[in-house]
């Protein structure tokens, strides 16, 4: 990778850090995450190989350009503040996050347009990713993904990505310019380092959802979609399946989740509703604690919870679930699995 994303003093300026919780009861007998979570003041070296970086991206310029819910920018604060109530101990796995607490770097700062945003959370990202670390980016809408997607581009490395969503995101660009619904066909058409299109997977896409020609435009490339109502039973499974296949090919793996591709009735809070989405919203939650464990998934997020129209903090509080499920995940992947290098 460039020694150019190396460099702090060119964008740890364009963060916005996070602060510890004050609204935490401390009990010596009831450790919370918050409690434990580093809070990142410009040290290079606490970007620590398999390490978990929390990273927020509190934008949905993207969400308007596509006529969405606008609100999703305020999903990283909400996210945060029911994921640092959680415990650090996990009954079943045995794994204790204070042995292997997260970094959280705070929130790219919001000072441009979107393709600026973008920009500079790539460069964050390739850094966590030079170091060895796992970035884990708390959108935001869906045009988190081609920020995302930047930070894999200096590296030059095989990338593979697996979407949870219930629309393929793969919409042309809106007079030049990209949105929530165009980040996987910005990825696939970049203009160096173009996503190969067998390396794109999505599970849990909407039939009535998602037109023929985006269909189509997947499948010339010879990308996969899971139709969700082939997955009400089998999402886990399913979702193993291409870890491996992508693992197979000698890939990195991005997993992204866009909370969209939950039912409604247990995931309200989002940009664009779901009246018939994924059955059961723990599967996902299973997903995100395999991707963890993976030793190919070198980075996550979470995107398009919108907390103007949730329910008592119903899907914040999911989504925080599933982070926490990764971090889980991740700590409990075997140590010399950890801090994947980057390379050709």
């Amino acid at each position: 990778m460039s020694g150019e994303s190396s460099s702090a003093a060119e964008w740890f300026t364009r963060l916005e850090p996070a602060r510890p919780p004050d609204y935490l009861p401390r009990r010596p007998d009831d450790p919370r995450l918050g409690e434990v979570v580093e809070f990142w003041e410009g040290d290079l070296d606490a970007l620590k190989p398999g390490r978990a970086v929390l990273l927020g991206f509190p934008q949905d310029e993207g969400v308007r350009r596509n006529n969405g819910r606008a609100g999703a920018a305020e999903a990283p604060r909400e996210i945060r503040r029911f994921l640092y109530r959680l415990t650090l101990w996990d009954g079943v796995s045995d794994v204790n996050l204070a042995e292997r607490p997260p970094l959280d770097l705070g929130n790219v700062w919001l000072d441009g347009p979107l393709e600026r945003t973008q920009e500079v959370l790539g460069k964050v990202i390739g850094t966590i990713l030079e170091k060895g670390a796992v970035p884990v980016v708390l959108g935001g809408g869906h045009e988190t993904a081609y920020g995302h997607y930047l930070g894999y581009v200096n590296a030059r490395s095989r990338l593979g990505i697996i979407n949870i969503d219930a629309h393929l995101d793969v919409r042309p660009c809106l007079g030049g310019l990209g949105h929530s619904g165009s980040p996987f066909r910005q990825a696939l058409k970049h203009p160096t380092q173009p996503l190969p299109g067998a390396n794109y997977v999505c599970l849990g896409a909407q039939p009535q959802s998602v037109s023929w020609q985006h269909w189509a435009y997947v499948h010339r490339r010879g990308g996969l979609v899971y139709w969700a109502p082939k997955l009400w039973w089998s999402l886990p499974k399913r979702f193993r399946q291409q870890l491996q296949r992508l693992h197979e090919a000698d890939c990195h793996i991005y997993v992204t989740i866009d909370a969209d591709a939950v039912r409604a009735v247990e995931v309200p809070g989002v940009s664009a509703p779901n009246p018939s989405g994924l059955l059961v919203g723990d599967d996902v939650i299973t997903c995100a604690r395999l991707a963890g464990r993976f030793p190919s998934v070198s980075s996550f997020d979470l995107v398009e919870i919108n907390p103007r129209f949730d329910r008592d903090g119903q899907s914040a509080r999911w989504a925080a679930l599933v982070v926490w499920n990764f971090l889980i995940g991740l700590a409990g992947r075997p140590s010399s699995v950890n801090g994947v290098t980057l390379s050709n």
